[in-house]
Parts: structure tokens; C-alpha cells; sequence
């Protein structure tokens, strides 16, 4: 079944005072396009995180947002500790000051703080496998939520698609069904003209038959009629697989649309050139359609 390239998938997870939280979402791309925003601590998991989303999907562009917290303080990852030398040192130079100037003022614990580089941000080391094993479950868990729903969209795409590939195949029939008559017509009203015009001189029945024959010939639409008809088949056959089958489809479009597009340009008859609008109408809202699969 196909599947949409739109969805969102979201997982977290709490694993030995480490939490993980996973968000993923896609939308419409030609290709396959994957954007990480990761912590700084998560850097050196950036191309196996790429890896694991790559594998399970074809075409999209997916946004993934990756959060990680510790609520140990011992445990590896990035946070801030305080200066003490440098601290001490802004102490003993207010201190001084205080002391030259007979200041009344303290010495308080805001001041300190205020002091650029008072606090210094570290960046502990800490083991890469361990938090890889714990991560790449949530991210699974993420990235299952998010084809889920891509599935479901696609379920929802498979049916409007249905609906409208049946009203084409309709529409068809009905100028597979009419190209006979436009001939028959064709063949009256020329008889009728011609003894219009003639009166009651004698009509070279042969010259005749051979103008009808050269204008049937111009206005044949039968290989088209088969091509359009094997194009709505394999379209169906398309919708069923599991396969990433996006740009198969768009290409069959295309296809379909170019054989409408003759029909339109041999057949000088109304009805036929009614039915071709409808049909380039509907190819139109599946070609929009078939843009968001996968």
C-alpha cells in the first residue's frame, strides 16, 4: 500500500536518570532530505542517527529534534561549574577596592555571580555506546509513531485516488465508445453536403469511401485508447505495492496526459472533446495527489 510522505512521530524515554525525547516529522520532498537538531552532547551520534532514519525511509524531507537531559550530576554531557580561582580573585580585588576607597558597601553573593566567567561550561566525557543503546530505542519508537501515521495518510490518498482513477476509466469508455459514431457521423453528413452541392449529378461513390477513409484514419484514437487504458491498470497496480512508487506514478501521469492531450488534437467531435477537458480535469487533481507519496 502506498504511503503518504507527510507524518509526525514522537517517543521519550527515561533510562538510568537520562531522558531521551525523540520528535520526527515529514513533509512533501523529491528526494530523500533528513535534518537533525541535536545537543551538543549527541554530536558524535550524528551519522548513525542519519543512518537509522535513512534506512527506514525513501522520499521526504524529515525534521528530527533530539532532546537529552541528565539528572545525574556525574554523568557525562554538558553543564557549568563555578571559577573558583578566578572567583576568589574578583573577591580580593572588590575587597581591596573596598578597603581604598572606605567603602561602607558588601561584598555580596550577586556581585559575584554578575562577573563574566565566573561560571565555565564543561563538557564531560562519558561512553558513546551506552548512550547510543538507550537512544536508538526511542528513536525507533519515534520513527515507528511517525510511519504509522504516514501510513494512515497513504490509506487515505490509496481511496481518493481509487475514486478517481475509476471516473477517468469511465470517462474513457465513453470516447472509446463515441470514436465509432464520430465516423458514422462524419460519413452522413458528408453524403449530405455532397448532394447538396451536386444536385443530381452522378457521385463517385469510390472518391467517396476514400475521403471517409483518410479522415478515420487522421481521428483513429484506438492506440491511444489502449495506451490510457494499460496506463490505468499499471496505475493500479502502483497504488498496491509497497514499494516507494512516487515518482513511478507521477511519470505515469505524465504519460496519460500526453495521450489525452493527442485525443484531444485528432477528434473534432464535442462530445469527445468534453470528456477530454474531464479527464485532464481529474488527471490534474491525481497529479496533485500523487505529489505526497512516498
Amino acid at each position: 500500500m502506498i504511503k503518504s510522505m507527510t507524518g509526525y512521530g514522537r517517543a521519550e524515554s527515561v533510562v538510568s536518570g537520562r531522558k531521551y525525547t525523540v520528535e520526527v516529522k515529514s513533509l512533501n520532498h523529491r528526494y530523500l532530505e533528513i535534518a537533525l537538531r541535536l545537543p551538543t552532547v549527541l554530536s558524535p551520534l550524528e551519522i548513525e542517527i542519519r543512518k537509522r532514519i535513512g534506512g527506514r525511509f525513501a522520499r521526504g524531507r524529515i525534521d528530527a529534534n533530539i532532546k537529552f537531559e541528565s539528572e545525574n550530576k556525574n554523568d557525562g554531557g554538558v553543564g557549568y561549574e563555578l571559577n573558583v580561582p578566578l572567583v576568589r580573585n574578583y573577591y580580593a580585588l572588590l575587597d581591596r577596592l573596598r578597603n581604598e576607597l572606605n567603602l561602607e558597601e558588601r561584598i555580596t553573593l550577586n556581585m559575584m555571580a554578575a562577573f563574566r566567567d565566573a561560571f565555565v561550561f564543561t563538557e564531560q566525557s562519558f561512553d558513546m555506546s551506552v548512550i547510543w543503546e538507550e537512544l536508538k530505542d526511542v528513536l525507533d519508537g519515534a520513527i515507528a509513531a511517525l510511519m504509522e501515521m504516514r501510513e494512515k495518510e497513504g490509506e487515505a490518498l490509496y481511496k481518493d485516488l481509487i475514486v478517481r482513477m475509476e471516473l477517468i476509466a469511465n470517462y474513457v469508455d465513453d470516447v472509446a465508445s463515441r470514436a465509432p459514431q464520430v465516423v458514422q457521423e462524419y460519413q452522413r453528413r458528408l453524403h449530405e453536403r455532397i448532394r447538396e452541392i451536386a444536385g443530381g449529378v452522378v457521385i463517385d461513390d469510390v472518391r467517396l469511401s476514400q475521403e471517409i477513409v483518410i479522415m478515420a484514419e487522421r481521428s483513429d484514437i484506438t492506440e491511444e485508447i489502449i495506451r490510457l487504458k494499460s496506463h490505468i491498470s499499471q496505475f493500479h497496480g502502483l497504488l498496491k505495492s509497497n514499494d516507494a512508487v512516487g515518482r513511478n506514478i507521477d511519470f505515469l501521469i505524465q504519460e496519460m496526459n500526453r495521450e489525452i492531450n493527442t485525443i484531444g488534437s485528432k477528434s473534432s467531435d464535442a462530445e469527445i472533446s468534453r470528456k477530454v477537458v474531464d479527464i485532464k480535469s481529474e488527471l490534474a487533481r491525481v497529479r496533485e495527489q500523487v505529489q505526497n507519496i512516498e
